[in-house]
């Protein structure tokens, strides 16, 4: 499961972890990774529905490359980080909205498919999708504030991104591992 979100996140971390003053750069690698894991998956036969992010991803880095490659020196570059949590933010938020939860297209990856269309799968990952969405939420504005008050590039910064990947990731290990566990001990008691 955790490989999953991290390839389901990988243009973001790509595009966070170079550095900023190369954004032009990291805004294309990201793109790039995007575009090349929306392929990979196409190829494997994963349906467009489970690429939500991916997808949301291509077009956010599409534009933020354009936007980094004609003017380098746009103030664009100092809420970039928080528009990208932002971005994460609207296309989780419009996934429940729709009801599609982001999360089923990772969780079909590993689950049976005889389990997708029951009500606690689905619940779960409404549950997960919305913890996720407000952490990107959360995110977001502690790093506009950030971005606002000249400190967008620092260490702080850095430490609200990677709080914001790892507090949805830590919840949903646990909430899936107590969903299952509670599962079994239903499935036990009712032998």
């Amino acid at each position: 499961m955790i490989m999953s979100y991290l390839r389901t996140f990988l243009p973001w971390i790509v595009f966070a972890v170079l550095p900023s003053g190369s954004w032009q750069w990291g805004a294309l690698a990201a793109l790039v990774v995007a575009v090349g894991l929306i392929g990979q998956q196409v190829r494997d036969g994963v349906g467009l529905d489970a690429l939500i992010i991916e997808l949301g991803s291509a077009v956010f880095f599409a534009a933020l490359a354009v936007v980094a490659f004609t003017d380098h020196d746009s103030g664009v570059h100092d809420y970039s980080a928080a528009l990208s949590s932002g971005t994460l933010a609207v296309i989780a938020g419009v996934s429940l909205a729709i009801g599609k939860p982001f999360t089923l297209g990772i969780a079909k990856r590993t689950t049976p498919r005889e389990l997708w269309a029951l009500k606690p799968f689905i619940r779960t990952n409404v549950i997960i999708t919305a913890v996720w969405t407000g952490a990107f939420v959360l995110t977001a504005l502690a790093l506009a504030f950030e971005a606002h008050t000249g400190h967008g590039h620092s260490t702080p910064a850095t430490l609200v991104q990677i709080a914001g990947f790892a507090v949805p990731m830590v919840f949903t290990i646990r909430y899936v591992a107590h969903v299952q566990a509670k599962a079994g001990q239903a499935g036990q008691l009712a032998r």
